[in-house]
């Protein structure tokens, strides 16, 4: 059905293009005379199909329109609920609540968007007069009301009125403090007076916002991680911050901070509720002194945990339930700093009153709204973030994945940056609510460690566990390995090492400083089997493993008084990873050239001398390995131990 394509094709025009909407935000529809189609509850214009959208029999829809329904505002909209899912033919999709709104507006297609400069003029004191100003008397503009049927019935009576008024159907209605509607029976046309309004509203701007970026702060691992902590009593939260121009002149200022003090439209509270907290302080210590008084008391008086945090000098800080949900604060809350600057171009600022907030707080599309939102994964590494090196490809992208499909957050630290980023693609179409990002690393350069710490930090607030997989392996005996491949080998092996504990402790002695008692942090190496016993004609990789055990050992004593355990886990063979099969470089064929297998002919020799070794008969997969990583993660009566994973080829003293 054309009709159709045509609907999809302009609601991801607009649901792509963040000027327009956020969060998935806004509505569609396509109707004939029997059926409309609607987008569902749930749905994001952005990536609609077909299937996204809910289909109504218009029959039914119209008796709504003069239905009279309980004074009681709960079981009015309860009653209005049920009378939609009546009217639903695809019954596992629940239609947006602005479909009778839809319905009765008499033109095939209808596109309702929340454009920031339209809300600039929505949410301006001076609203209605300017849209006289701008656009004439001929236009029909409605005043806030409650989202739902309420707000259906004063839209149903004001078409009617204008239809009698002017002898014609509106194509645009203005809703204060929520966005436009748009209609035309072409999709076309619509494009034609969107791009008409726009042009005129952004001519009409005299105070454009700030724009522009700017770095985040590197101190912002002093402040972070330690806020993250005082926000997860009740389980792990994800923190994202972000720093421009816009939000700085919002941090600079308490001034400017109490315009956006107060929500202006009902997208605002379900994604960043309708409090906030703005830390003003200058220093570190003095932001987490003032932090450390202002949630728990914002706790007690709201009875939720705050959404948004702005702290002078860092940023915008997005407080998610997961990860999933931090840009999502981001980019709304940003927007109510777009609006409140362009409010002032038209009179300054119209936030809602108390009582709107009060009920879009309280309405149960709302609670479903959020609850779509905020996704779910479950899992053992749930809402915990992880910083894997060496994980763009073979052990350590196996282990980033396995961990990702427990709902942890994967960090890909990696020098391989085209690998890197397309496994951090991969992850991200397999994650639920959590989140994978690649940040090239060289984890022997403390330089690049430290922006690895820091990026992570602005990216998802703390560092739960740090894993020391990156590793490299050349094979050789006394006569055969040069001074420069043992040094590059020790090098990676072991003295990055200790330049990664170096850099994240700091990070995790912040956390657990203010976490629960039984919160802990993780450092774990990914050793060998090779860190355990000794390794014919590969002594520089073997060394670099003994090393590391020792060093696993030196850190958890060191490191335990700051519940952060650090122990490593020692893996046999991999033998369908890269280490051992490139057919250029990997293992199999290093050993044969070196001779390492007596009598080996062939690779094929090679693999069947070191399957010989392993009781179980078995290779080492990163599926095996993570299972003792989660170990380790959820013990806390351990630490500095070396967990072998070896399918019996070496077992414990």
């Amino acid at each position: 059905m054309k009709e159709i394509q045509q609907l999809i094709e302009i609601s991801q025009l607009y649901g792509r293009d963040n000027r327009f909407v956020i969060a998935g935000g806004g509505n569609t529809s396509y109707k004939n005379s029997e059926k409309i189609w609607v987008k569902a509850s749930g749905s994001s214009l952005a990536t609609i199909t077909e299937e996204g959208f809910a289909v109504l029999d218009r029959s039914k829809l119209n008796r709504m329109s003069g239905k009279v329904y309980s004074s009681n505002a709960t079981e009015r909209e309860e009653q209005v609920k049920n009378d939609l899912a009546e009217a639903t033919l695809t019954r596992d999709k629940r239609p947006s609540v602005e479909t009778s709104m839809h319905n009765v507006i008499e033109y095939a297609f209808v596109v309702h968007l929340h454009p920031t400069i339209v809300n600039g003029l929505m949410c301006a004191r001076n609203a209605a007069s300017e849209l006289v100003r701008l656009f004439g008397e001929k236009m029909l503009y409605v005043e806030y009301t409650d989202p739902g049927y309420v707000l259906f019935k004063k839209v149903y009576d004001q078409i009617k009125a204008y239809r009698k008024k002017y002898n014609q159907e509106p194509q645009v209605i203005w809703l204060q403090n929520h966005g436009i509607f748009v209609a035309a029976d072409t999709t076309g046309e619509i494009r034609t007076i969107y791009t008409d309004l726009l042009t005129r509203l952004e001519n009409a701007i005299t105070q454009p916002f700030p724009a522009g970026e700017r770095e985040t702060c590197r101190c912002t691992e002093e402040i972070l991680p330690a806020l993250r902590m005082m926000l997860s009593d009740s389980g792990l939260k994800t923190l994202r911050v972000r720093k421009n121009e816009l939000i700085k002149y919002y941090y600079d200022s308490e001034k400017h901070q109490q315009s956006i003090a107060r929500p202006f439209t009902p997208d605002a509270i379900v994604y960043c509720k309708s409090n906030y907290i703005f830390l003003n302080e200058e220093t570190p210590e003095k932001v987490l002194h003032e932090a450390e008084k202002e949630i728990p008391s914002f706790t007690q008086k709201h009875g939720y945990l705050p959404k948004v945090l702005l702290i002078k000098g860092i940023g915008l800080v997005a407080v998610g339930d997961n990860a999933g949900q931090c840009n999502t604060i981001l980019d709304v809350f940003e927007d109510a700093m777009k609006i409140a600057c362009l409010a002032q171009s038209f009179g300054g600022e119209h936030p809602m009153t108390a009582t709107q907030i009060d009920f879009i707080d309280h309405w149960e599309v709302e609670y479903y709204r959020r609850s779509v939102a905020a996704g779910v994964t479950r899992g053992r590494a749930e809402n915990k973030t992880i910083v894997i090196t060496g994980a763009a490809q073979g052990f350590g992208e196996g282990i980033g994945r396995c961990l990702l499909q427990e709902g942890a957050n994967i960090v890909i630290a990696d020098l391989n940056e085209q690998a890197g980023r397309a496994t951090a693609d991969l992850f991200n179409t397999m994650a639920k609510s959590n989140r994978a990002v690649f940040i090239k690393t060289n984890v022997a350069d403390m330089t690049s460690l430290e922006h690895l710490m820091h990026e992570t930090v602005c990216q998802f607030g703390a560092i739960d566990c740090f894993i020391s997989n990156a590793g490299v392996l050349r094979a050789g005996g006394l006569e055969d390995m040069t001074p420069a491949n043992f040094d590059f080998v020790t090098k990676i092996n072991y003295s990055a090492y200790f330049y990664c504990t170096r850099v994240v402790s700091s990070i995790m002695k912040l956390q657990t400083k203010y976490a629960k008692d039984n919160y802990y942090a993780d450092i774990i190496q990914i050793n060998s089997k090779s860190g355990l016993e000794g390794s014919k004609a590969n002594f520089a990789y073997a060394g670099g493993k003994f090393g590391g055990i020792g060093l696993t050992q030196s850190f958890a004593l060191e490191l335990a008084p700051y519940r952060i355990k650090v122990n490593a886990v020692c893996p046999g063979n991999f033998y369908e990873g890269p280490l051992w099969s490139d057919p250029e470089n990997g293992l199999f064929v290093q050993y044969l050239q070196a001779g390492k297998v007596p009598g080996a002919k062939t690779i094929a020799d090679v693999k069947e001398f070191y399957l010989a070794k392993v009781p179980m008969r078995k290779g080492c997969t990163p599926e095996d390995v993570t299972r003792g990583v989660l170990y380790l993660m959820e013990q806390c009566g351990e630490t500095g131990q070396a967990l072998p994973i070896t399918g019996g080829q070496v077992m414990l003293n």
